[in-house]
């Protein structure tokens, strides 16, 4: 919305948290906090009002639970919602359902005990109402059976670090064997839990071992790892350290953890670091992406859906330049062309296909990998 700013309505019982979510989100010109609610009653009301383009919203709510508001609210007017949650177990929960009945994405509750981390705070729901003003947001057509997973948090880091803090970039001629060993690597943002489920759902029990980094913090990518267990076909984990890699099965990085692949003579092995945050998020996608250019060059397909910013877009041009086959998720079906668009600007994308479309794709590279 150029020229215009973004309306954003915040909905939270506590007076305190509508206080300093109205306060850091004032302090940014592009955005107008143009009113406030306790409780969805009220916020329904202010709704009809105030048209605002953005909704933060509790998860925890009294009169109406958050996510009975939401799902009415996806329903009879989609729009942008950012969840405002704790992230105990129960909040998690929550949350993870939220983000499956069509909220853009979360921040954490303010924590307004710690000197420092109210800047850093401030910076993630800025950029993640500004992001939510932008993405595509449809109504859903079913109701969850039960929680789901979640866009991932952005992590506050003094720099913009690249891949090369966890390990550098191959500069020798890469030794490009194929082998009947295939990798399936890929990477997500805001949007890419759902995007992940839905590519998942639809690869068979044979296909090849799948290694996936989605932005996520440490007490969503436990949950996110067990739901798409129960519906896939393939057997998913959260990756350990030292973990080989088997067809039939897929690995997601942990939250606040880099996932990063090597070559173990004839395996494929899991290997996780605690090194800083490279394009300021821990998992990255680059360093996955990266590590599978380096140690599977040829042997790997890369794909890169939906998210905000730009982590992957270099590591898939890195896959693309080692001989693995690439795709991207077009921008139709992405909830933010952000990482994908940016990938397809460098040069590092061989299709871009809608979201529906990619699981077959995959299965089709895999069926010639193996010719």
């Amino acid at each position: 919305m150029p020229g215009n700013k973004i309306k954003v309505l915040i909905v939270d019982d506590s007076a305190l948290v509508r206080q300093i979510l109205t306060e850091i989100l004032s302090r940014d010109p592009g955005i107008e906090v143009v009113g406030s609610a306790t409780d969805p009653y009220a916020a329904r009301e202010k709704i009809k009002k105030l048209n605002p383009d953005v909704l933060t919203l509790d998860v925890e709510m009294p009169r109406m639970d958050g996510l009975t508001f939401l799902s009415n609210l996806m329903r009879l007017r989609p729009m942008p919602v950012v969840m405002v949650s704790s992230l105990t177990e129960n909040g998690a929960a929550v949350t993870l359902q939220a983000l499956e009945l069509g909220a853009v994405d979360f921040v954490t509750k303010p924590k307004v005990d710690v000197a420092h981390a109210l800047d850093d705070y401030a910076l993630e729901i800025r950029e993640k109402v500004r992001m939510a003003a932008r993405a595509k947001v449809q109504e859903r057509r079913s109701a969850p059976a039960e929680p789901v997973a979640t866009a991932g948090r952005l992590a506050a880091a003094p720099e913009k670090y690249s891949a090369d803090v966890i390990m550098q970039r191959d500069s020798q001629k890469r030794r490009n064997f194929k082998t009947t060993d295939c990798i399936i690597a890929i990477g997500a943002s805001t949007g890419g839990t759902e995007a992940i489920k839905e590519v998942l759902i639809r690869l068979p029990q044979q296909c090849p071992g799948v290694v996936i980094t989605q932005h996520i913090p440490e007490a969503f990518s436990g949950p996110f790892a067990r739901r798409m267990d129960s519906v896939s076909a393939l057997s998913v984990c959260e990756a350990q350290d030292g973990q080989q890699v088997m067809p039939g099965h897929a690995y997601i990085a942990p939250g606040d953890r880099h996932l990063v692949l090597f070559r173990d003579g004839a395996r494929y092995v899991c290997r996780l670091s605690d090194g800083p945050p490279v394009n300021r998020h821990r998992p990255s996608v680059d360093v996955l992406f990266r590590s599978v250019a380096t140690h599977a060059s040829l042997n790997a397909i890369g794909v890169i859906l939906t998210g905000m910013g730009d982590d992957g877009a270099q590591g898939l041009k890195e896959m693309h330049e080692a001989g693995a086959p690439t795709i991207a998720q077009d921008e139709q079906t992405s909830v933010v062309w952000g990482m994908p668009g940016q990938a397809v600007k460098l040069g590092g994308v061989d299709k871009i296909m809608p979201l529906e479309a990619i699981p077959a794709q995959i299965m089709r590279l895999v069926e010639e990998h193996g010719r």
